[in-house]
């Protein structure tokens, strides 16, 4: 496992990251566990988890489930949670207001059984709340010792751009990460968010980097799944995803990169997570996975070179989804 810079911080992270969106619905408390031991012995030191998780279900159980593994090795790993998201019925359960982060991050806590957090992460932006707002509640978060940094997931560039002007005017806690959807079928974040990522040193952690699974190869476009991130039992999320991803642009894009990956006699999955972490701007990628075996090629891209002629190859096949018209 290879370790990289978390932007300007001086904390060290694996350049593959677990996620644990599926932690609670599709996956359950034991083979949670059991992905979570496989990651570590691959030498994956970072976890992500949100307060929404898993989508379709009762929200909070990916962090239980996560708290309930860490319980004796917390020193061990690099913890990343996320807030905003809707956790109840009031008005004031969801946005990004001082009330309502203020709660979520202590009721966090206490789901992931800690007494911080490494990173704390809005989930989304919201525009209904004021930045400056925002900024004092992450500071306040941070000052109070539970969480050691902050970042964004979900955010236009020049949202955050904004956000950290303010930030620093304010002299208060900076954002030090963004946590983007990134993949060779969405890349329209290249063009704005990596370059002002690189340019004011902040870690980029990618999730969805295999399209919801559609860049392992498990789906056809005339199937009807009853498992996974596109079907009926995920009820939004999975329309959500059906929305994204499942158009016959995109299949034939994953032909294509297909057969790139028969021609290097690598697995997809492989090839698709080494495509992603070859860009300058990706600190760590996030790895999503419902059974234990899907890790077995999301992990091995750690350790595969990707070959620049074949990154070119990778870049044209795809290109289409870096302008921005892809799916229009």
């Amino acid at each position: 496992m290879q370790f990289k810079q978390f932007g300007q911080t001086g904390l060290m992270v694996s350049r593959l990251c677990l996620g644990t969106g599926t932690f609670g619905k599709q996956t359950d408390e034991a083979e949670a566990h059991r992905m979570l031991d496989k990651a570590a012995e691959a030498g994956v030191n970072f976890i992500d988890t949100a307060d929404i998780y898993p989508p379709g279900a009762e929200v909070g159980g990916a962090e239980v489930i996560t708290g309930r593994w860490l319980s004796n090795k917390r020193g061990s790993f690099i913890l990343g949670t996320k807030g905003g998201g809707r956790m109840g019925p009031a008005a004031w359960d969801v946005g990004n207001s001082r009330k309502h982060l203020l709660d979520a991050i202590d009721a966090s806590l206490r789901r992931l059984k800690t007494d911080y957090v490494d990173l704390y992460q809005l989930h989304m932006d919201d525009p209904a709340t004021p930045l400056d707002e925002v900024a004092e509640a992450l500071d306040t978060i941070v000052r109070s010792g539970k969480a050691r940094y902050i970042g964004v997931s979900n955010w236009l560039a020049y949202r955050l751009a904004k956000a950290l002007g303010r930030q620093d005017t304010l002299r208060l806690t900076r954002f030090v990460s963004t946590q983007p959807r990134y993949n060779l079928l969405f890349r329209e974040v290249e063009r704005e968010l990596f370059p002002l990522a690189q340019e004011d040193g902040i870690a980029v952690i990618p999730f969805n980097p295999l399209a919801g699974g559609l860049l392992s190869a498990r789906y056809r476009h005339g199937d009807t799944p009853e498992k996974g991130r596109f079907s009926p039992e995920l009820g939004g999320f999975g329309a959500m995803y059906h929305a994204r991803y499942w158009h016959e642009r995109e299949f034939e894009t994953v032909g294509k990169v297909q057969q790139i990956a028969e021609q290097q006699r690598i697995a997809l999955p492989t090839l698709s997570i080494a495509w992603v972490l070859a860009n300058p701007a990706v600190t760590s990628a996030i790895l999503g996975a419902s059974r234990l075996e899907h890790l077995t090629d999301t992990l091995a891209a750690a350790d595969y070179h990707l070959e620049s002629a074949v990154k070119a190859q990778l870049d044209e096949v795809s290109i289409e989804y870096r302008r921005g018209d892809a799916g229009k």
